[in-house]
């Protein structure tokens, strides 16, 4: 399977899309096969974020996964790269959070330039479009985020949380 998830049959019946929807905003779209309370569980709780939400052949692992998700609350991830000594770290706060149904946080990493990310997750017959907007404060700041290539590990890090799904180990969530 490449980097976009492709090559793998889950992938291929639901296909991710990213979106420049406007000069400050990417929409990343994909369907799950599991309910919306599953896959909020999978984006919330540090012990599952930490399977599935770095891509594996960029290198990258988790150090460090704290999330306290709540409205007012906050989250830190930090990941090792095997090419470099410095652990990158990804921070901010979580402005909303709607159980089950939609989170929004700051990515205070970027500084002025980091985006607000709004996840929701909505029920489709038994599946779960799970849509990812990120709304930067320019089109600069966005135009940064694509070339940097931000985007580009999606379909890996989605196909990822396939094979969380897929194999059923969620924990108490699954209860």
């Amino acid at each position: 399977m490449d980097a976009n998830g492709q090559g793998d049959p889950i992938s291929e019946r639901n296909p991710i899309t990213v979106e420049r929807k406007s000069e400050r905003e990417l929409i990343v779209r994909r369907t799950f096969n599991a309910p919306p309370n599953i896959l909020f569980e999978a984006w919330t709780k540090p012990e599952l974020l930490k399977r599935w939400w770095a891509p594996k052949s960029f290198g990258v692992s988790f150090i460090s996964c704290e999330a306290d998700v709540r409205t007012g609350g906050a989250y830190r991830f930090i990941f090792g790269h095997a090419a470099s000594e410095e652990p990158m770290e990804f921070f901010g706060r979580y402005i909303e959070v709607f159980p089950y149904s939609r989170l929004v946080w700051t990515n205070d990493e970027g500084g002025e330039n980091g985006a607000v990310t709004t996840v929701t997750f909505e029920e489709r017959d038994g599946r779960t479009l799970v849509v990812m907007h990120d709304l930067y404060p320019s089109k600069e700041a966005c135009d940064e985020a694509i070339a940097s290539g931000s985007t580009s590990g999606f379909g890996e890090t989605f196909a990822q949380l396939d094979e969380l799904l897929a194999i059923g180990d969620m924990g108490e969530s699954q209860a």
